[in-house]
């Protein structure tokens, strides 16, 4: 059985991405929304990014952690976009064994890098909020580097796990993943390996990167409100919460997303399909947005900036 699996196994050189189950009059549309949100992505992350980086009002914990967000949105993105894109043109939208192991395993690397650094950053608000006097020592500059390059650590191990023990199954049937990129559950239902042990190590695997992470952000904001709520001013309260509101949107699209994805079940493929846009396109997009628009250092940032920028300009032109 086991040779039998492995024969199977190699014989498989590509997969075909089925994407999205719509008449090919939608395909042009669809790519014109996924250039456009794709675009979106690039813009804001990389101008997030570019801000945090140059503006030295932004060299504080939150805006590290932030800059590494944008960074980390950028490149998952990446990831699906592009191919997604090519194949609305693409006659036979394949991709080739080693293609769909490196796009499954930097996802899940960069995906689950998220989860950790939201976590870190709900860590960091509680300490800016309860504990506001001690910031600057408990959130040092070496905290914050460990906390991130931690993310990351975990990020590669879970994607190495999961990228072996998926890519191990024999795929022995149909080519054909029903998703716009390779996935877990569509990979799995196009195996004909015993799936038992798989799922199993899966689930437990997703129990130690989802749970701690959820626990954190949940404790860090129970102790935040309780805090918040001791504050006797009304604008003081509002300060308080406008700080920690973004995070906490980013949280809830973030998560909201995957959970129903995960819990959306195999008979209606199209429902997980919809759900991962959340997480892959739209979520990349949102977050700079959400930084931006509710963060008063970050719109002064990027006035600043495009302030330079038009006085440049409009000095140039003056001179020719």
């Amino acid at each position: 059985m086991s040779d039998r699996g492995t024969n199977n196994h190699s014989e498989v050189t590509d997969f075909i991405l089925v994407g999205f189950r719509v008449s090919s009059e939608l395909h042009i549309l669809l790519f014109l929304i996924f250039l456009l949100v794709y675009a979106m992505i690039l813009l804001g992350n990389v101008g997030m990014m570019t801000i945090i980086m140059t503006d030295p009002r932004l060299n504080t914990p939150m805006y590290f952690f932030l800059g590494n967000l944008s960074f980390i949105d950028l490149f998952y993105s990446s990831v699906i976009a592009p191919k997604a894109m090519i194949n609305f043109w693409s006659e036979s939208k394949s991709i080739s064994f080693a293609g769909c192991v490196t796009q499954f395993c930097l996802f899940t690397l960069f995906i689950v890098a998220e989860g950790f650094l939201l976590a870190a950053m709900a860590y960091d608000r509680f300490i800016a909020i309860c504990n506001p006097l001690l910031y600057s020592v408990q959130m040092s500059a070496r905290l914050c580097t460990q906390l991130v390059a931690g993310s990351y650590l975990c990020g590669c191990i879970s994607s190495v796990l999961q990228t072996s023990m998926t890519f191990t199954l024999s795929f022995c049937g149909s080519r054909a993943i029903d998703h716009f990129y390779c996935d877990t559950r569509p990979l799995e239902r196009i195996s004909c390996s015993d799936l038992f042990i798989s799922r199993i190590i899966s689930f437990s695997l997703c129990s130690i990167i989802i749970l701690p992470t959820i626990i954190v952000i949940i404790i860090s904001y129970l102790y935040i409100v309780s805090t918040v709520l001791k504050i006797r001013s009304s604008e003081g309260r509002k300060k308080a919460f406008s700080t920690c509101s973004s995070h906490l949107g980013v949280v809830s699209v973030l998560y909201g997303a995957v959970f129903f994805m995960y819990l959306t079940p195999d008979r209606f493929p199209e429902l997980s399909k919809v759900a991962s846009l959340c997480y892959t396109l739209v979520t990349p997009m949102l977050n700079p947005l959400i930084y931006s628009l509710r963060n008063k250092d970050v719109k002064e940032a990027l006035r600043k900036s495009l302030g330079k920028k038009i006085f440049l300009f409009n000095s140039i032109l003056t001179v020719t």
